[in-house]
């Protein structure tokens, strides 16, 4: 089931309401600059550095140790919400609102699956992964210079140990559990995570893997009413 979001104004603050936000792969709070949290309590979830073959649920429950407040909101962006869900297993939450994410195992492209079964994400040499490049800003839908020089810096600045660390979680997740309630906002235009993939989410028509970026007032609405 999907429906396309509203564009009706929300102007209700939550300031009692603790919301914690999980970046992107590698990446940090720079991904929501256009976001409006405004009236909002949010705290971003630092990245760790992974232990040597240390499994995601190990990873998730290290950094629930960041998170101070019962009953909080979580919000994950792509890979952010996949740990997001896996941080769930381990606190008890509210709601986990999902963008330009997956829910379970299902909802991750089976090419990318199958490349982890076959370990072809190792053979992949992570500098091209980091470099700004046509490929990635059509993969991500940066639309601007503006947007393709933050992805060529935030690419840049990703970690390559922690990349292919990642790379390695999300081809082989394994998860089919829904730890609590959960919203899903998803672009029609994801290349990283298509929508024919995904199941039960609100669309942006057009929005692409970084919506954040150049979506954001409707990011915005979409969050303010589903905390």
């Amino acid at each position: 089931m999907r429906s396309s979001i509203s564009q009706s104004p929300c102007t209700e603050r939550m300031e009692s309401q603790k919301i914690y936000i999980f970046s992107g792969l590698g990446a940090d709070e720079r991904a929501f600059q256009n976001l409006d949290f405004s009236g909002l309590d949010i705290q971003h979830i630092k990245w760790l550095e992974p232990g040597h073959a240390e499994s995601i649920s190990q990873y998730a429950k290290r950094l629930t140790l960041q998170i101070a407040d019962e009953k909080p909101v979580l919000i994950g962006l792509s890979f952010g919400g996949i740990i997001a869900l896996e941080v769930a297993k381990h606190v008890a939450v509210k709601r986990i609102i999902l963008l330009s994410s997956a829910k379970n195992k299902y909802e991750i492209p089976s090419y990318y699956r199958l490349a982890g079964k076959m370990r072809l994400h190792f053979l992949l040499p992570t500098r091209l992964l980091k470099k700004g490049n046509w490929i990635n800003f059509w993969l991500f839908g940066t639309r601007t210079f503006a947007e393709r020089k933050l992805l060529k810096e935030i690419l840049k600045d990703t970690d390559s140990a922690f990349l292919r660390w990642a790379l390695q979680q999300i081809s082989n997740w394994d998860n089919e559990a829904v730890p609590c309630p959960i919203a899903h906002l998803h672009g029609t235009k994801d290349h990283i995570l298509p929508i024919r993939f995904v199941k039960d989410v609100t669309v942006i028509n057009g929005g692409g893997h970084l919506m954040v970026l150049n979506e954001a007032h409707q990011v915005s609405q979409f969050i303010r009413r589903n905390i």
